[in-house]
């Protein structure tokens, strides 16, 4: 695997290295040694599966409150997506600002995403399946969230017509005191 840091820190872009043959290829998506090497979390404690049938189809913007906090590694199974991740990280030097990176089947590439940072999507095309693989198990209880399209952060969303859960639509704006969550980073 072939880790990129973003310009958000501790945030990679992980592309795979093809071994290819006349059968077609082998790839690794994901080693814990590979990725503690790169000071990413590991390991990866839960996979799950998101299947969206409409394009334009948002998810977002969630991160975990302690004693959940999750890193998470975002891939596409079938079709595509715009992935986007906040930095609520009092203490990073890039606090409040977001990455957006476009996640296509073909490419194999994925994203991994690091305790402190919120993430949303929203799907490309009709019937799109992404994979989360997480370092802390899933508790809805420590779930959070704020609203898609808060003005804080001028996250440049597709213009599609976009089919949005109620709880993701009726987040509220990111609040400053809401960072006490992350005093630790």
């Amino acid at each position: 695997m072939i880790c990129t840091e973003t310009k958000l820190r501790g945030t990679y872009v992980i592309d795979i290295h093809k071994l290819s043959d006349e059968r077609g290829f082998f790839a690794r998506t994901w080693c814990d040694r590979e990725a503690r090497a790169h000071g990413l979390r590991a390991p990866m404690v839960q996979c799950s599966i998101s299947f969206n049938r409409k394009k334009g189809t948002l998810r977002g913007m969630h991160y975990h409150a302690a004693p959940f906090k999750q890193s998470r590694l975002v891939s596409c199974l079938r079709g595509s997506v715009l992935a986007v991740a906040v930095d609520l990280r009092p203490r990073s030097h890039t606090f409040l600002q977001n990455l957006s990176l476009a996640l296509e089947v073909e490419s194999h590439r994925a994203i991994y995403i690091p305790e402190g940072l919120a993430l949303g999507y929203q799907t490309l095309e009709h019937n799109t399946e992404i994979c989360y693989r997480m370092t802390e198990f899933y508790d809805p209880a420590y779930e959070r969230g704020f609203r898609w399209n808060d003005p804080a952060f001028d996250i440049r969303w597709p213009d599609d017509d976009r089919i949005i859960k109620d709880r993701d639509n009726n987040y509220p704006d990111f609040r400053l005191e809401a960072v006490s969550e992350f005093s630790g980073y």
